[in-house]
């Protein structure tokens, strides 16, 4: 079964294999099912990017998009996130896109489902193609992962992003950087050293940058915005610190002027918005994968075309 549920389960050479296929759909290479494919996108939470992000890769790849609403759907008669993906595969859907506040939601899916469960993020768990992006991004500025340093600064112990991204970046060769307030360090995660953001920003690569999760903690942050941005935000005088040629990453959505001064989003060295639009290749890759996990030998031909 091709899920992709988190990034840790795939080994490095699946990994590149993914950001390869990404690369080639951003040079315009083409791939389409031969016969009608179907999926539903399951968003059990607010989403912009990664839900129209998913929905764009499905459209360019030619599959159906089955649509699914938590709000109208028979979850608000009690039914169970199993039953309702159950449901879906018994009418003929191919794969589920699913975001859920439960962290490993996944778990009570993975070997009772027939079809492909693409995880768009669980709870504070994972999120693998917004991990993947953010590779994709890195590569595609720097070449290589070894020997980057990358500063990711914010929310640590709440981020999915933080969580899939460190071991990652850890594996394929990068040194990773955590800072941000004492109180939402994540001494469960090894995959980095904690120092102050004055360090991490004069070190680092690549500054990565994570939304305050306000939607995530019951406790109160303690600070005021501005003071958040002042103290562990990537002010103007700040960015002025950064190492030539190092990059600002953020998963956005942006709180401007919190975890990072207005000014500094369309910046010369932000690639916010080309993590945005390297999302949809990553997504196509990702959606790839598991529909030819689906096709039966012979049942489908694949057609390629590649724009110089």
């Amino acid at each position: 079964m091709t899920h992709l549920l988190t990034l840790s389960e795939l080994p490095l050479a699946d990994i590149n294999r993914l950001l390869d296929e990404a690369e080639s759909f951003r040079r315009g290479r083409r791939w389409r099912p031969a016969a009608p494919m179907y999926v539903a996108n399951l968003f059990f939470e607010p989403s912009t990017r990664t839900k129209c992000s998913f929905e764009m890769a499905e459209r360019k790849l030619g599959l159906h998009v089955i649509p699914f609403d938590p709000e109208r759907s028979s979850v608000q008669k009690g039914e169970t996130l199993y039953d309702t993906v159950r449901t879906l595969e018994a009418i003929g859907v191919d794969a589920v896109v699913i975001r859920h506040h439960e962290d490993a939601y996944f778990e009570a899916l993975r070997h009772a489902v027939g079809i492909p469960i693409i995880n768009a993020g669980d709870g504070c768990g994972h999120h693998p193609t917004q991990s993947l992006l953010d590779l994709l991004t890195i590569r595609q500025e720097f070449g290589t992962f070894a020997g980057l340093t990358v500063a990711i600064i914010g929310d640590i112990r709440h981020s999915r992003v933080a969580r899939s991204n460190a071991e990652a970046l850890t594996r394929l060769g990068a040194n990773v950087l955590f800072s941000g307030p004492p109180e939402w360090k994540d001494d469960a995660n090894p995959y980095g050293t904690y120092v102050e953001i004055d360090e991490a920003i004069v070190r680092a690569d690549v500054v990565m940058l994570l939304r305050i999760q306000h939607e995530r903690h019951a406790e109160a942050m303690g600070l005021t915005k501005e003071e958040y941005h002042v103290r562990y935000g990537l002010t103007l005088e700040r960015a002025r610190r950064m190492k030539p040629g190092a990059i600002i990453l953020h998963p956005a959505p942006v709180n401007r002027g919190v975890e990072i001064a207005s000014e500094l989003v369309e910046a010369k060295p932000s690639r916010i918005f080309k993590q945005m639009e390297n999302g949809v290749y990553v997504r196509m890759a990702v959606l790839k994968r598991a529909m030819e996990g689906r096709i039966e030998h012979g049942r489908m031909v694949e057609t390629w075309h590649v724009v110089q």
